[in-house]
C-alpha cells in the first residue's frame, strides 16, 4: 500500500527554508526531497495561496517562508495540502450487497473518524517551530 508522504516532505522543506534563511529554488527543494521541481512548484503554490510561503522570481529568487514557524501548525499545512484523510486505510465497496461488508465498513468508519479527529486536534497543537527545535543542536 502506498503511503502519502506529502505532509512530512513539505514539513522537511519548510524547516530547511527557515534554517537556511534565504530563498530556495524549486530545483533546490526538488533535489533535497528527491522529487521533480514541478511537483515542488505545485505544492508550494498551494502553501503560497494560504500565506505560508512566498516566491520571488529571478536571480537570487526562490521560495521563502512568509510567516515564522511558530505561526504555522501541522494542521495548517495538512489543510493547505488538500485536507486528505490522514489514513491510507480504505473501506471496501467490492460487495455492495453484502450485509457483513456494510457492518464492517460502518464499524471501521466510526473508529477511523474518531482516530482522525484526535490526530487532527493534536496537529493543531504542534507548530513547525516545535518540530524545528528538535534540530537546533544538529546541522541541517
Amino acid at each position: 500500500m502506498r503511503k502519502d508522504s506529502r505532509l512530512s516532505r513539505v514539513l522537511h522543506a519548510l524547516i530547511h527554508l527557515d534554517h537556511h534563511g534565504k530563498p530556495a529554488t524549486s530545483d533546490d527543494i526538488g533535489k533535497m526531497l528527491g522529487t521533480n521541481p514541478v511537483v515542488v512548484r505545485r505544492t508550494m503554490a498551494a502553501l503560497r495561496e494560504q500565506g505560508y510561503v512566498s516566491a520571488v522570481k529571478g536571480h537570487n529568487g526562490g521560495w521563502s517562508l512568509a510567516r515564522p514557524l511558530s505561526d504555522i501548525t501541522l494542521y495548517d499545512i495538512h489543510k493547505a495540502l488538500g485536507d486528505s484523510s490522514v489514513f491510507t486505510i480504505g473501506l471496501t465497496d467490492e460487495h455492495n450487497n453484502c450485509p457483513i461488508e456494510h457492518g464492517v465498513n460502518n464499524a471501521l468508519r466510526d473508529v477511523m473518524h474518531e482516530a482522525e479527529a484526535l490526530l487532527l486536534a493534536r496537529f493543531k497543537q504542534v507548530t513547525l517551530a516545535n518540530l524545528a527545535s528538535e534540530f537546533g543542536q544538529h546541522s541541517v
